[in-house]
């Protein structure tokens, strides 16, 4: 056993509301080391941020209930859970739509279709950071 597989693994929520990408991206997500919890709406995804310890947050700006927009302002303005990194991954991909997700809290902004290469590099900069 080495001393990465004693590590626990870091928790990243994943929220989207298309349930094929979602499974997807959890798939990924695993195989690259990380524990994955998903939500498909926003109000799911502010439930389980504050029921549970998550490393990093992967957030859609299009969500039912709550958008993504609306989600990242409530993480941002709690204190206990303002600290957690925030990646956007969404089809909105006007530079207006980047820099609102920069304004309201996100730490990186992606947009669909996207390379898993360019998510796991910055999954990895925002833990190490």
């Amino acid at each position: 056993m080495t001393d990465n597989d004693s590590a626990p693994k870091k928790k990243i929520l994943t929220v989207d509301d298309e349930v094929d990408f979602l499974k997807i991206l959890k798939l990924r997500l695993e195989a690259n080391g990380y524990e994955v919890i998903t939500a498909f709406d926003g109000e799911e995804a502010l439930k389980k941020i504050k029921s549970a310890c998550f490393d990093l947050v992967i957030l859609d700006v299009m969500l039912p209930k709550l958008n993504g927009e609306e989600v990242c302002r409530e993480i941002r303005k709690d204190p206990v859970f303002n600290k957690i990194p925030i990646i956007m991954l969404t089809g909105r991909c006007t530079d207006v739509d980047r820099i609102v997700g920069r304004v309201i809290g996100a730490d990186i902004y992606i947009t669909k279709p996207f390379d898993f290469k360019e998510l796991n590099t910055a999954i990895k900069k925002l833990l190490q950071g």
